[in-house]
């Protein structure tokens, strides 16, 4: 049998008698980080054979734990912190086993996706889980563009270096929408000693954390678009300038533009974004940016 064990997200005190037991009588435990693991053991006086199964090695490592399943051995799966399978190659270990016929158990346990969720104070009634926000320019872009049409509340992670970057992409985004109302709660170290819940605008968390530098791990909780009477998304009633299109004026899309470059993105993959954005053909963009006499 696979035992899926969730762990302490920060505090160690929130493991599980369940969870205890589980990893004591495992006849192997696969973990996603041994050094790791080994001191949450230790703390709790369990002494067990220890493998890694992580990213790198979880096709060689996952057959060689699927081989010990067939056997008869009991494995505990951990992840350093939470429930595996989210955001890590768990869920592929936990198909093979379905495929080949092996039990799988979830032993339930502390999650930072819930966790921020519930104490964001936005609506929970129905959300989405987007794990890690994308990096690379064109998936990032396609994200943001979800982003700013779903109605549900979206809670997604972001490495601390890129919570100032992040922030500021997500006002442009609702500022060139209409919607910059749109609330947040950013959650810091949560069930540590420095837990934080910071909540308002983009703009207003972009203005604390501009200046100090964000520490620790980080999960974002972002508030659903409001959605019109037909049930599809509304742009928010902001007033606009005369040359306003569609919800959004001009000077939104110069600014997007302005964002994206100077965030690292190049003028032409910036143009692409605002086009998809502001659902604007190449050359309005062209125009629009030119008037700024910003370089494309």
């Amino acid at each position: 049998m696979l035992y899926v064990v969730g762990t302490p997200i920060g505090n160690l005190d929130d493991i599980s008698v369940r969870a205890l037991r589980t990893l004591e009588n495992a006849d192997l435990i696969a973990a996603e980080d041994t050094r790791h693991t080994l001191g949450l053991l230790t703390h709790f006086g369990i002494k067990k054979p220890l493998v890694s199964y992580f990213e790198h090695n979880k096709i060689s490592r996952g057959n060689e734990i699927i081989g010990k399943l067939k056997e008869g051995a009991d494995v505990a799966l951990v992840s350093d912190a939470g429930m595996p399978g989210i955001c890590d190659p768990g869920y592929e270990l936990i198909r093979d086993c379905i495929e080949n016929g092996i039990g799988v158990t979830v032993i339930p346990g502390a999650c930072a996706c819930v966790s921020a969720l519930v104490l964001s104070g936005l609506p929970s009634d129905g959300f989405v889980f987007a794990g890690f926000i994308p990096r690379e320019n064109k998936k990032r872009a396609a994200f943001f563009e979800v982003l700013a049409a779903e109605t549900r509340t979206t809670v997604c992670y972001e490495a601390p270096h890129r919570v100032v970057k992040t922030l500021g992409d997500i006002s442009g985004l609702f500022a060139g929408r209409g919607t910059p109302g749109r609330r947040l709660a950013v959650c810091r170290e949560l069930t540590k000693t420095h837990e934080e819940v910071l909540r308002g605008t983009a703009e207003e968390l972009l203005a604390h954390f501009a200046g100090a530098g964000p520490k620790g791990e980080f999960v974002f909780c972002i508030e659903g678009a409001s959605e019109s009477a037909d049930g599809t998304p509304e742009r928010g009633s902001g007033s606009c300038s005369p040359d306003c299109r569609d919800g959004f004026s001009e000077d939104a899309v110069r600014a997007a533009y302005e964002q994206l470059t100077a965030s690292g993105t190049s003028p032409k993959e910036a143009m692409k974004t605002a086009q998809t954005r502001f659902g604007l053909s190449r050359n309005e963009i062209y125009r629009i940016v030119r008037l700024s006499g910003k370089e494309i």
